[in-house]
This record gives C-alpha cells, structure tokens and sequence, in this order.
C-alpha cells in the first residue's frame, strides 16, 4: 500500500492525538463490569470528538468519509498504543451503522444514527438455542396485530449470545413473522427498544469470569410496524448486510493489536528468566513469525479490498488465521506465566489480549465460534473460493 504525503499526516495527527489522550492503565481501570462501562463510554466520546471513532460512516459524519487506506492508518495507531478497544460501542457503530446505513429508512437513519454517536449503544438480537449456526431456524415469534389504535409486532421468544446487551439502549432483532416456504422466507428485521414492557435480559456469566454476552426473553413485547426495516418476511437479506460488518477492517484492528500484545510477551521471557531459554525463545520466535503472516494476510485483504478485486473467502481466511494466532499467543502466555498466571491474576474485563492470561487463553477458543465459527469459514473457502464440491448435506463423521 502506497505511503502517501496525506497518510503519513494523518498518521502523525493520529499519534499526537494518542499521546495527549489514550487512556493510561485502562487495564487497572476495568476490574469490575461498571468500571469497564465508564472506561469504554469516556474513551469512545474522546474519539468520536476527535473525528477517529467512525473512519467508516459517511463522510456527513464527525470523522467519516475516509478511505480504506486511512482508515487501516488509525487502527494501526490505535493498536500500536495499546487503546483499548471500543467493545461496548462495537455493534453500534459496525452492525446497526451497516444495517441503517443500507436497509434502513431515510427517517430511521436520521433518527437512530445521530444518537449512537451520543453514545446510545445497540445489541443483536439474533442467535437463539438450536439456531446458531444455522440462523434460519429462528423460533422467536412474530404476529402483526392493532393494539390501542397502533399496527404493531407482538413477539416473544428467546435471543441468546448477544454481546453486552444488558448495557443496551436498542437491538437488532430477527423474528419469523411466516413458516409458508424455505425458512429464510418467514424472517423479518426489527428495531427494538430494550426498555420496552416485556424485555427481559440475563448475562451469561463465562468460565473465565466475564460476563461479556446475555441472553434475551421477549415475552409479548410490541414493537411499532415503522420499527421494521425492509419488508416483512425479507429480514434474512437485510441480515446478512449485518453479519458482513463484522469481517475486513475489524480483523486487520485485530491483527495489529496482537502484533503489539507480543511485548507483553517478551516481558514475561524477561521477568521469568528466560533469556536465554532457547527452547522458549524458538516458540517466541515462531509466535512472532506467525503473527506477521497474520498481519501480512489482512493487508493483502485490504489491498484486494481497495483495488475491487476481493474474493469470496478472503474474510475468511483473515479470520481463521487470526483466531489460530490468538490461541497460540494466549498459549504460549499461559505457559510462561506459571501458577501465578494461572489463579492469582485479576480478571480484566472486554478485550481480546487482556494480559490475564488464564482469562485470555479460555478466551482464544471462543473466537474460533465468534463471527462464524471456523468450520463455516473452511466451507466457504473450500465451496465458494476453491469451488470444491458442496458438503452432502446430513453428513457426519
């Protein structure tokens, strides 16, 4: 990728920002859930004023309009000083800013974008127990119905997985309003209000101590007609605008990110005594190696990206490259950190790479599930890359 005069500005804008304002000891600064909450909302206001939090919205927008390749300049920064990572606000400004910005209403956007740069956070009501990986299989209910002289949706059912939605203002919600035909066919996308009569959430405390997803009951909740986007019963297509949001720009974030947490690494060699290990060093070495291709492979994907020339696939080969790096990173972490690692260190709380390394490590097999878990993206790349034969379907080993 080019090194241009404009980017090279804009790097050194980025990096005057970070040295006045990136948050010190943020890991200290959220032990608990309410801490991470305030830490995660102060700094997202910091960069929203400073024009960095939303590179990827419209230019119409504090920040927005920027290309790609400004756009992989600010999180390389980002991820260079170690921020934290704007978990809580994630999919505000990826999942609900795609869906709006392309499915939604020109009056639901004007009403919904502004207010998630006040900071209004949004969760996805998506997943449910026996419809994971296969989405279509949604339970969850919906009958249209006049209530109190209003068209409204009267849906109850389950969501389950849904990332910090017991911190959530509003959610994205997938409901079947239809059985008539392929499953697909039933699903219609609404924007639900989680304060409404009927929402009740639950967080799913994990075995490493956090309590990062919750899950969802809907017991007869109303939602307004003019809530829907797009048309009922063509939800499925408006989610997949969604799922999409969460692949390119995030995994290079990623990527860099982990690239810097190798010196937390490199400290654990030093504080442990083993300099001159040549056994752990070789691990380090092949950890450092394999983390270089990680990034090397999302700037390919970038450059695809930017050049027009992506392919099916491409997302998919970052993210299951990324996820076996994190889990060799987290690994190797564990190892040298010894017992002390294991059951004294504080749980930090909302980051991949948190330095607590027990934490870190449960948390590196998750991701191979996050996102697509990493069966799904090998049929991709085998079905729709490589165009290799279907799986047969019902088959099993």
């Amino acid at each position: 990728m080019t090194h241009t005069p404009d980017l090279e500005a804009l790097r050194r804008e980025v990096r005057d920002f970070l040295r006045a304002e990136a948050p010190a000891n943020w890991r200290d600064a959220s032990r608990t859930q309410d801490d991470f909450v305030a830490t995660q909302r102060q700094w997202f206001t910091k960069l929203v004023k400073a024009g960095f939090a939303i590179p990827h919205w419209p230019a119409r927008f504090p920040g927005g309009g920027r290309g790609l390749a400004e756009q992989k300049v600010i999180y390389e920064e980002l991820a260079k000083a170690d921020c934290p990572r704007l978990l809580l606000s994630f999919v505000s400004t990826y999942h609900a800013f795609a869906t709006l910005n392309e499915c939604a209403s020109a009056e639901q956007q004007a009403e919904y974008l502004p207010r998630i740069l006040e900071g209004e956070t949004w969760c996805q009501g998506f997943s449910e127990p026996g419809a994971g990986s296969d989405l279509a299989a949604i339970k969850t209910r919906a009958t249209r119905e006049m209530r109190d002289g209003r068209e409204v949706y009267v849906v109850s059912g389950q969501k389950v997985w849904s990332t910090m939605a017991q911190f959530a203002q509003k959610c994205l919600l997938l409901v079947r309003t239809s059985s008539d035909g392929p499953k697909q066919a039933g699903i219609t996308y609404l924007l639900m209000d989680m304060d409404a009569p009927g929402v009740s959430v639950r967080p799913i405390h994990q075995i490493q101590g956090d309590e990062e997803f919750a899950e969802i009951f809907l017991d007869n909740v109303e939602i307004p007609v003019t809530r829907r986007v797009g048309e009922e019963g063509k939800g499925w297509a408006v989610a997949q605008t969604t799922l999409a949001s969460e692949r390119g720009l995030t995994l290079m974030e990623l990527s860099y990110r982990m690239r810097g947490a190798l010196a937390r690494v490199a400290t654990l060699i030093r504080e442990h005594g083993h300099d001159e290990d040549r056994g752990v060093l070789r691990d380090f070495g092949e950890l450092a190696t394999q983390v270089d291709a990680v990034c090397a492979i999302a700037d390919q994907f970038l450059d695809n990206r930017i050049n027009g020339i992506e392919r099916m696939g491409d997302a998919s080969i970052v993210k299951n490259s990324y996820s076996r790096a994190l889990r060799a990173y987290a690994k190797l972490g564990l190892r040298l950190g010894g017992m002390a690692e294991q059951y004294v260190a504080p749980i930090t709380f909302g980051d991949l790479n948190t330095g607590n390394w027990m934490a870190d490590f449960m948390n590196s097999y998750a991701w191979t599930i996050a996102g697509g878990s990493e069966e799904v993206q090998r049929n991709i790349i085998a079905e729709r890359m490589l165009e290799m034969p279907r799986e047969p379907k019902g088959w099993v080993i």
